[in-house]
């Protein structure tokens, strides 16, 4: 079944208070989801000539600092560490493809689980309020946020096999639905160099953003291209580093509802999860259409 949820900010005064709006609203989906739970947060971003990798390590009490000294040894120059449990954001001078290298041939159970200038992603097994406590989601701060609550039907309830899925530079993706022709397509993006961690269909659909994206795409493009190739029934939340997009199958098979205010947007499966935010009775509350591409950001 799942739950997506999502919240961008378009008051910047209020990014101060994105965990504390946005924490609920996760909470509230562990009725459609309680196997395991994810978000993608953008904000903090790493300063110019830096990138943001997301690092997770299952074994508690990880030696963080360690790696870092072996980071700064390898690529040269100050990199700042911040730790959240199993997890470390880590801000350096690197390319994307030999910091993926390093980590892995320095410890392969590191998982790298996002790369860009902006976005975070953290996920574990279990209800999502154990989620929110854990990793005191409702302190966190940014701009915008997308999160996942997931029932597990298609594979395994594995913290590699949640959402959000993210295959690029500050792109990740949720979802809830399910892909019929997911196979098919993920042989084609493996001869495309497009390498996948788990048999979630989800992450297939991220897989396909990312190469459509190395082909040239705009967010808007790679989404009509989607909307073209996956076939089954969907609702899809994208996170960017510049905001979030929204598309559901032709047909809308799966549900989602909208609130906009003049403070910000925000996506979930129920309307249940958007009663929590401030002056969503005054809000502009609407389903997004079938078929249709939604997207709000910056820019």
């Amino acid at each position: 079944m799942c739950g997506i949820v999502g919240i961008f900010l378009k008051n910047r005064e209020l990014e101060p208070r994105l965990g504390e709006y946005f924490a609920p609203m996760l909470v509230c989906m562990g009725s459609r989801g309680p196997d395991s739970a994810g978000l993608a947060i953008y904000g903090d971003d790493a300063p110019g000539g830096q990138i943001k990798v997301t690092l997770r390590h299952q074994q508690p009490g990880y030696d963080w600092r360690g790696l870092l000294q072996k980071l700064e040894a390898r690529f040269g120059g100050p990199a700042n560490l911040l730790v959240n449990q199993t997890y470390a954001v880590v801000k350096l001078a690197a390319e994307e493809a030999a910091l993926r290298n390093f980590v892995r041939a320095t410890d392969p159970e590191i998982r790298v689980m996002s790369v860009g200038r902006s976005i975070e992603i953290l996920k574990e097994v279990g209800l999502p309020q154990s989620i929110v406590d854990r990793f005191a989601i409702h302190r966190m701060k940014g701009t915008h946020v997308i999160g996942h609550t997931r029932m597990a039907t298609e594979s395994a309830v594995t913290t590699d096999g949640s959402h959000p899925f993210s295959t690029g530079l500050d792109l990740c993706l949720v979802h809830n639905g399910s892909l019929s022709n997911h196979n098919r397509l993920r042989r084609n993006l493996e001869r495309h160099g497009i390498e996948f961690r788990t048999d979630n269909d989800s992450e297939v659909a991220a897989g396909y953003l990312m190469w459509r994206f190395q082909q040239g795409d705009t967010l808007k493009q790679a989404l009509e291209a989607a909307r073209r190739d996956l076939d089954g029934f969907y609702t899809f939340a994208i996170g960017t580093a510049d905001g979030f997009a929204v598309l559901r199958d032709p047909i809308g098979c799966k549900p989602a509802v909208m609130a906009e205010t003049d403070d910000y947007v925000a996506i979930a499966s129920e309307f249940q999860a958007l009663d929590s935010l401030p002056g969503v009775e005054r809000a502009n509350i609407w389903e997004p259409k079938p078929g249709v591409i939604y997207n709000w950001g910056r820019n």
